[in-house]
């Protein structure tokens, strides 16, 4: 198993800490990772940590689509790889509707298709097989109708991408599953329990990696497909206080990250088991009750997909991750941890 560092924090300020981007990187870790919101942006950050390091590969989780056009993001990726020394790893979601309308100002449309037309152009841009031209449901390229000159013309890229670079996208909905194992080289589904494989993630790979083999005539699986699980890591003796962060964070993403009746998060948890809490999370918090809503998480929930306690606990909890790594369930493990005991802990374990 392959361990890669989220590198920064939300907040009013950009914080990235790079102190433990380079003891990471002493330790072995394989990447770290960028993310954006509605805030800083993920490409300046990934390139402020290549620029600063010299092994750890930096990957963006996520790059939003509809902030940016397939040949921007391919242009973007090629760069990056170039200046890193073929260091980078792309990661790429949707985003939501309340970000995609009412930050970004573009419809949110239809994100599988999306995603499906995405890829494709990002690849056919790094092949140089041909110039680019591409019609689709949602992209076409050269763009013809109204505001048009007429003059676009199908164009090659000059810089010559990497078709190895690997393309990540963010998923935990079934059919956005479905659409990572299809399209992508690996996912980063959140929450993920690692003794659930069975039924949060195999019956939407497999069934993606089916629509692959169909599509290409190659047979894709586990083997040549990186699951890269999100888990914070938090040492402390006093559990209670370690674990009110993390609720915190849990709340905002299962009780205020999309509308009542279209939240991804929500969802999951409910599929997870805790339909009840993710119910009440959800009551409390777009009832604008958030300290309660933070309360409302369940223990259960945070030690199901995250690590917080005291060393010897999370050591006997890491035993699981092990055991999913070794079935392939898990090829990365992306901490969230701003301790350094914490990457030491985990290191010791799984590397």
């Amino acid at each position: 198993m392959k361990l890669a560092l989220g590198a920064l924090a939300f907040g009013p300020q950009v914080n990235v800490k790079l102190d433990l981007m380079l003891y990471a990187e002493g330790l072995g870790f394989d990447s770290a990772w960028t993310a954006e919101a509605y805030g800083n942006d993920a490409v300046t950050t990934a390139t402020w940590i290549a620029a600063k390091t010299t092994t750890l590969k930096v990957g963006t989780a996520i790059m939003q689509m509809p902030a940016r056009t397939p040949a921007m993001t391919a242009m973007t990726a090629t760069t990056l790889n170039q200046l890193s020394g073929g260091r980078f790893k792309l990661g790429l979601g949707p985003s939501g509707p309340q970000v995609v309308e009412g930050w970004h100002g573009v419809p949110y449309g239809k994100p599988l298709t999306r995603t499906r037309e995405y890829i494709e152009i990002v690849r056919r841009i790094w092949a140089r097989e041909a110039p680019l031209e591409f019609h689709g449901e949602i992209y076409d390229i050269p763009c013809k109708g109204a505001g048009t000159t007429g003059l676009g013309k199908p164009l090659k890229s000059i810089l010559h991408g990497d078709p190895a670079i690997p393309i990540y996208t963010a998923s935990i909905s079934p059919n956005g599953l479905v659409c990572a194992a299809e399209v992508a080289d690996g996912v980063i589904p959140m929450m993920y329990d690692p003794e659930r494989y069975d039924d949060l993630l195999k019956p939407h790979l497999e069934e993606g990696f089916a629509k692959s083999q169909a599509r290409t005539g190659r047979k894709k699986s586990l083997a040549d497909f990186d699951v890269m699980t999100s888990c914070t890591v938090v040492v402390s003796d006093d559990v209670e206080q370690a674990m009110g962060p993390v609720k915190a964070n849990l709340a905002q993403y299962i009780g205020g990250m999309g509308a009542r009746d279209k939240n991804f998060y929500n969802d999951y948890a409910k599929r997870m088991g805790f339909e009840e809490a993710a119910t009440k999370i959800q009551d409390l918090f777009l009832g604008g009750q958030r300290k309660e809503a933070i309360a409302a998480v369940p223990d259960a929930l945070v030690d199901a997909v995250h690590l917080v306690g005291p060393r010897a606990k999370i050591r006997e909890r890491l035993q699981a991750w092990k055991e999913a790594g070794r079935r392939r369930e898990v090829g990365t493990m992306l901490l969230g941890a701003f301790q350094k005991e914490a990457l030491e802990l985990v290191a010791e374990e799984l590397l």
